[in-house]
């Protein structure tokens, strides 16, 4: 099984693709990338270069160097319809599952784990401080 540090070239720069996919993704179910959306995902990218499990933190030291640059190309070279933005989405997550497929299982599940918390930070980006703190208990109509 194959490291981080052990893959071709090609396969390593869509594997650092991996949170620009994932969080225009999480975007993309209140239509496309907004400023705030935008903002959390570079915050969180670097955050998570030393708060994530040590397997993956040399991953995102990486990722954080090419995020924002990455992001911006993949987002005006993706549709800005919904439903075919998504599909494409979709489509490069399918390219990326390949390439942890054949690398080493403890690194390919502590990504997935990562990016599962990862796409449910950033689609909260809306969420607002003030809301948590009046009602710091989810209510149904009143907070997400």
């Amino acid at each position: 099984m194959k490291t981080f540090a052990e893959l071709p070239e090609k396969e390593r720069e869509l594997l650092l693709q991996f949170p620009v996919y994932i969080s225009l993704l999480a975007a993309n179910s209140d239509q496309l990338m907004d400023e705030p959306e935008k903002e959390t995902a570079v915050w969180l990218t670097h955050i998570k270069t030393f708060s994530t499990e040590p397997d993956v933190q040399p991953f995102y030291k990486e990722a954080e160097l090419v995020f924002e640059k990455n992001l911006s190309l993949i987002d005006r070279k993706i549709s800005d319809r919904r439903e075919e933005r998504e599909t494409e989405i979709k489509a490069a997550l399918r390219k990326i599952d390949l390439i942890l497929q054949q690398m080493n299982i403890d690194f390919a599940n502590a990504l997935r784990r990562s990016m599962r918390s990862y796409k449910d930070y950033i689609s909260k980006a809306h969420q607002n401080v003030l809301e948590y703190f009046i009602f710091p208990v989810p209510i149904d109509g009143i907070s997400a």
